[in-house]
């Protein structure tokens, strides 16, 4: 916690950033975001490019996708696979969308005229036909003009969010960070005070080895827990058998 000085009004707050939610200290009160949500945001500003590059290629876009058959649609050959998500940043609407639409908004608020790229006929998206070349200018603009941001724009919060996610997804997908997928292992075993059971489908991820109830929140974590937890399931499914089998005894 800073020093700050005792306010005369007991109602009054010390300034936050508003996109950490951090106190700012007394020599960033000219602002709305601190310096190192400012100095971050520019890093990964710097860094876009780059790892747009990288992830602009063939290589990238084909890496690991599944090739799908022709099936039956008439057509002698199957089309070349890619990688969607790949392709979700490096084409239309991905990391130089956005940043276009990021630049569009801090020119009006600056009171500046958007760039328009034309040759006196047609009006070209470049952000849609060449994003490779338009990439490093909205990066170069988003740069040299984050210091403005930080201070007077409104909406810098949700522009830094929006950009820390496009670093974060350029650099899984670069990395070749993709998520696993999860896998089902049964029902939960746990019992309520009514004697009612929770029965809620549990999943599984190789990424992590803590399993959690969505239902009632239970959660399994160690080895141990697992096989408490694979006990229980199996006491559950013998009971269920057992009640089966007297059912239709019964019948």
């Amino acid at each position: 916690m800073h020093d700050h000085p005792t306010p005369d009004d007991d109602g009054y707050e010390w300034p936050t950033c508003v996109a950490c939610g951090k106190d700012l200290w007394t020599d960033e009160l000219d602002r709305l975001a601190c310096r190192p949500c400012g100095d971050r945001t520019l890093t990964r500003i710097r860094e876009l490019p780059g790892l747009f590059t990288k992830l602009n290629t063939t290589a990238a876009l084909m890496k690991g996708a599944r090739r799908v058959t022709s099936g039956g649609s008439g057509s002698r050959t199957a089309p070349i696979p890619v990688r969607l998500d790949v392709l979700d940043m490096a084409g239309p609407g991905g990391v130089a969308a956005k940043l276009q639409a990021i630049e569009d908004s801090w020119r009006q608020a600056l009171g500046w005229a958007p760039v328009i790229h034309s040759d006196d006929y047609r009006v070209f998206a470049l952000w849609r036909t060449d994003p490779a070349r338009m990439v490093p200018a909205h990066a170069r603009f988003l740069g040299d003009n984050l210091l403005w941001a930080c201070g007077s724009y409104e909406s810098i919060a949700e522009d830094m969010e929006t950009i820390r996610h496009l670093h974060s997804g350029c650099t899984a997908l670069v990395l070749d960070e993709r998520k696993p997928g999860r896998v089902q292992i049964g029902n939960c075993p746990v019992r309520f005070d009514d004697d009612g059971l929770c029965a809620a489908p549990l999943t599984a991820s190789a990424a992590s080895h803590r399993v959690r109830c969505g239902n009632c929140n239970t959660a399994w974590e160690t080895l141990g827990e697992w096989r408490e937890l694979r006990t229980a399931q199996e006491a559950v499914a013998a009971e269920g058998a057992e009640r089966q089998q007297q059912e239709g005894g019964a019948a």
